[in-house]
């Protein structure tokens, strides 16, 4: 075996033993010079080294080795590796952090080095239950960063409401994406992302990536740790939405420790969603936005040429022209546009504005919110949800 393959496998085994205490790994990584030379210290030394640390020493020995190995293999196998911080490819803006990850576990369909080198990278992050109001801004912004000319690298978390909504938009819309994840490469929590995940892992410039070892279950501690990555490798983060304890929270008060702008989008004062995002603008934590076009400029971007956005419409006529007749089209395009244009509106109400009888109101409705495009409360009041179609 190489020297290079050794050390490898070496701060693979390190990245394991130290992962909650990066600092402290890291820092023998450096004094030592490399992994390879902790582990080859003798059991007193060692001790004496990491005196504050004695779990992790006693794990310092040849299993740790051998499991990394195996790690490695079994990564390889499944298409993934191991990038670490003595990696030129490691992402850039992360190797500032004090408490960088020893190493970063990788699948994607581009090469670290590619996959890394893409700038800037900005995240999108905020709660879990995204309001209709938070998921058409989380379009909204994507869009427009989607119309620039540096093209930049979407990173968010993965998790329900925001973060798989701002993945999916830049899939949609040509935008590079990486999910950071609090458990193995070799699992995706939620289990219903792991469409989402293949997706992303597919893609050009894209790739699933985590700090923890395959193996690692989903637990709380893991998603809180997980965001320091997100910030981390980050030149800018976006607040959609935030009650004022959450994993968006987090990360935007992660990012401002790290230097990194953050930005804040405004909501109701009586809305516990945008209660978060509004006391971040209050203490200046975050800049407030109200234009995704200015917040374009702001993070230092530059709009290109937008092509002529489509109708409603004709984008209901691409999604359902192999499934529906062109007259169920038109009358779905005329229910959707008249809940387009009235948010909280009654089937009466959409009835009397279309000319459509009720039953036909009531099916091209159905339509609709089974696809994700609308919304029906308990009332049977409709508004579209801001999905992308």
């Amino acid at each position: 075996m190489d020297a290079s393959s050794y050390e490898r496998i070496c701060l693979c085994a390190l990245n394991t033993i130290f992962g909650y205490n990066p600092m402290a790994g890291l820092a023998l990584i450096e004094g030592l010079g490399s992994g390879a030379a902790a582990f080859a210290l003798e059991p007193a030394e060692l001790r004496g080294l990491l005196r504050g640390y004695p779990v992790h020493a006693s794990r310092m020995d040849g299993r740790a080795l051998e499991a990394a190995a195996s790690q490695l293999e079994d990564m390889a196998a499944r298409g993934a590796a191991f990038v670490s911080v003595a990696d030129d490819c490691y992402p850039e803006l992360l190797r500032e952090c004090p408490d960088r990850p020893i190493g970063l576990y990788v699948c994607g369909a581009s090469p670290p080095e590619i996959l890394f080198s893409k700038k800037p990278v900005i995240a999108i992050v905020g709660t879990r239950d995204i309001s209709p109001y938070g998921r058409k801004w989380c379009r909204r912004i994507v869009e427009a960063l989607s119309c620039t000319e540096e093209k930049p690298l979407i990173t968010s978390g993965l998790a329900y409401g925001t973060d798989i909504a701002a993945h999916m938009h830049a899939l949609d819309l040509g935008l590079p994406t990486i999910a950071v994840m609090a458990t193995g490469i070799d699992s995706v929590y939620p289990a219903s992302h792991r469409g989402a995940a293949r997706r992303i892992v597919r893609g050009e410039g894209c790739a699933v990536i985590t700090d923890y070892p395959p193996g690692t279950e989903p637990i709380p501690i893991n998603f809180i740790r997980r965001n320091r990555i997100i910030a981390g490798m980050s030149s800018a983060v976006i607040l959609i939405e935030s009650r004022i304890k959450g994993g968006g929270m987090t990360t935007a008060r992660l990012a401002d420790g790290y230097s990194r702008p953050v930005y804040a989008l405004p909501g109701r004062t009586d809305d516990e969603r945008s209660q978060g995002c509004n006391r971040l603008i209050g203490e200046k934590t975050a800049e407030i936005f109200t234009d995704a076009d200015d917040l374009v400029l702001r993070l230092g971007l530059h709009a290109s040429a937008r092509a002529p956005e489509r109708s409603a419409a004709e984008r209901l006529r691409v999604r359902y022209h192999r499934t529906l007749s062109e007259p169920k089209i038109e009358a779905v395009s005329k229910v959707y546009a008249a809940i387009e244009a009235s948010a909280g509106i009654s089937p009466d109400s959409i009835c009397r504005q279309t000319g459509l009888a009720w039953p036909e109101v009531a099916e091209c409705s159905s339509i609709l919110e089974n696809d994700g495009l609308i919304s029906v409360d308990l009332l049977q009041r409709c508004s579209t949800t801001g999905k992308p179609f």
